[in-house]
């Protein structure tokens, strides 16, 4: 520990006041939604004992929002579960006033060496599905609070960058990241260190490190959740990734309306700031590095990075010409480089545990874990640190608990609109970005939308293909018309309208989306619909020929006047 952040923690260390009585209120999005705000703000309010009362970031729990964590010195940390107005008091008056915790509301408890613990409460490394995780980029969450500074240092944090400005040469950076084997956490999956070294091996003075949580994905919210939960363990990893690429600037590239997540990345940049760790010679070394947050408007294609520097140079989110590539000429003309929230997020555990032991987890080819969202017809709604190797039955039936509904689940849409679909056919197989790939689908962005049997496979993927055809930036020919026709075909196919032929024509448009398309929109643009004729053709035929040629209708053919202006 270098002397200068050796002081830092020391002063930050001698200014806390360890209280009696410590309860961590959820305060996600889904915590907020499901009325958090209005059980601090009744504790903070009723409250009559002396009590460090905090908003935390969520477990990922949010079938179980809202979360209350109560610790009393001495006894186990109890957590309760959807506790609402009329709950608090109770637990209030019971648990605090009392010491005892209430059973009926409880769902688990975290003991500590010394604290006397609860029989009749698993702990929460029991409990599923949490057990089934290993949290690294997730560790804190539910622990700390996320616009906290001084808890996120004594958690650990900031470690790993003085360990790197103090300890190591950005070389040794940059090998340490590449030998841990970590891919990009968004839809290419690629090496991350072998990306950073096309940047370190520019020369330019001026070089851009650029985060994406533009996460437009419906079903992902993995990215939007590290910046409420613990926007520092990505901040700490930006910083890394500059000083490993000789970086002068980064830039956190933020979609609008995020609005908990804005607040928290500037919250955490201008900490930084005012602590030393941003700024000229960052933690007593000569490294300089700043950092600004960007936003953009409501575009999907603004994710894509090229559109995405576009966006952040005030202009419209469009992909550009390649080459030159990002690492040559990128933001503002500089050299560049782009990596997902998740990505940069892992970088400071990797510094601090060694490549060695980030290997440990998960598979060969996808070393580490996945942050993956479950929602729709799946119990366990909420998001989950995995490591990869887990199959895609156990994540439904262990961590999500199965079906909501009491029907078999029947598909699965994995990694955004772009991804594709999965039968029941493909849950033996495990969570790896390879193995995915090879059974039609992508894990991508990591949002895992669930369905039962009462799913129109054909209505879900026409939702999709709306969805692609909406967010084109029209650029490309291939993308604007193509998703047109495409959905135009599908509207037809669900009002039983179609016929067989057309799932020809279907695959021409996306053979020709494919080769013509400047970005991912839409050389994957055809992968909804591709994925899901593997799983699901009968329903498509089935559609398709429910069509009577004696019955002549007039279609109204749509046009692509909802693309973006």
């Amino acid at each position: 520990m270098s002397e200068f952040f050796n002081k830092l923690v020391t002063e930050i260390k001698k200014n806390q006041i360890d209280q009696e009585i410590l309860i961590r209120v959820g305060y996600g999005a889904s915590g907020q939604a499901a009325g958090s705000l209005e059980i601090f703000n009744w504790l903070n309010e009723n409250l009559k004992t002396k009590t460090d009362l905090r908003l935390v970031g969520a477990l990922g729990l949010s079938y179980l929002e809202p979360i209350v964590d109560i610790k009393i010195k001495d006894k186990s940390r109890v957590l309760y579960s959807n506790v609402d107005l009329k709950k608090i008091s109770e637990i209030t008056n019971e648990h605090i006033y009392n010491g005892n915790y209430l059973k009926e509301y409880a769902f688990a408890q975290i003991s500590d060496d010394g604290d006397q613990g609860f029989e009749e409460l698993p702990e929460l490394n029991n409990f599923s599905p949490f057990k089934f995780q290993k949290r690294i980029v997730s560790q804190n969450f539910g622990e700390i609070d996320p616009t906290s500074f001084e808890q996120y240092i004594l958690s650990g944090g900031y470690k790993s960058l003085d360990k790197s400005l103090n300890s190591m040469t950005p070389e040794e950076v940059l090998e340490e990241v590449k030998n841990s084997g970590l891919r990009g956490r968004g839809g290419a999956a690629f090496s991350t260190g072998i990306k950073w070294s096309f940047l370190a091996g520019n020369d330019s003075q001026t070089k851009y490190v650029l985060c994406n949580c533009e996460e437009g994905d419906p079903g992902a919210f993995n990215d939007k959740g590290i910046l409420e939960n613990d926007p520092h363990t990505l901040l700490e990893g930006l910083i890394i990734a500059g000083y490993a690429t000789k970086s002068s600037h980064g830039n956190i590239f933020i979609r609008q309306g995020h609005t908990i997540p804005i607040e928290n990345a500037r919250n955490a940049v201008n900490q930084a700031y005012e602590n030393g760790l941003l700024g000229t010679n960052i933690l007593g070394s000569d490294f300089n590095f700043h950092v600004e947050v960007s936003l953009t408007g409501d575009s999907y294609v603004a994710g894509e990075e090229t559109a995405l520097m576009e966006a952040i140079e005030g202009k419209r989110s469009m992909p550009r010409f390649r080459p030159p590539f990002p690492a040559q000429s990128g933001l503002w003309g500089k050299p560049s480089n782009i990596n997902n929230v998740k990505t940069l997020s892992y970088v400071p555990w990797i510094i601090d545990n060694g490549s060695k032991e980030f290997k440990n987890i998960g598979t060969e080819s996808s070393p580490g874990t996945a942050i993956v969202c479950l929602s729709g017809h799946i119990k366990n709604r909420g998001m989950y640190e995995i490591p990869f190797g887990m199959s895609l039955g156990d994540l439904l039936h262990n961590v999500g608990g199965g079906s909501s509904t009491g029907k078999e689940i029947k598909i699965l849409q994995t990694g955004g609109p772009l991804g594709g679909v999965l039968g029941k056919e493909a849950f033996d197989v495990i969570m790896d970005f390879d193995e995915m790939a090879k059974a039609g689908a992508i894990l991508g962005s990591g949002g895992i939308i669930v369905g039962d049997q009462n799913v129109d496979v054909v209505d879900l993927i026409r939702n999709l293909i709306a969805f692609n055809q909406f967010e084109s930036c029209g650029k490309c020919f291939p993308c604007r018309l193509g998703n047109t026709h495409m959905l135009e075909i599908l509207e037809r196919a669900c009002d039983g309208e179609s016929s067989i032929g057309d799932l020809d024509v279907v695959k021409k448009i996306g053979e020709n989306m494919k080769v013509g398309s400047l970005c991912g929109h839409g050389q994957l643009g055809y992968n909804p619909i591709s994925s899901a004729l593997k799983f699901f053709d009968e329903e498509f035929i089935n559609k398709m020929t429910n069509f009577s040629n004696n019955e002549k209708k007039i279609h109204k053919m749509i046009l692509p006047s909802r693309t973006r202006p």
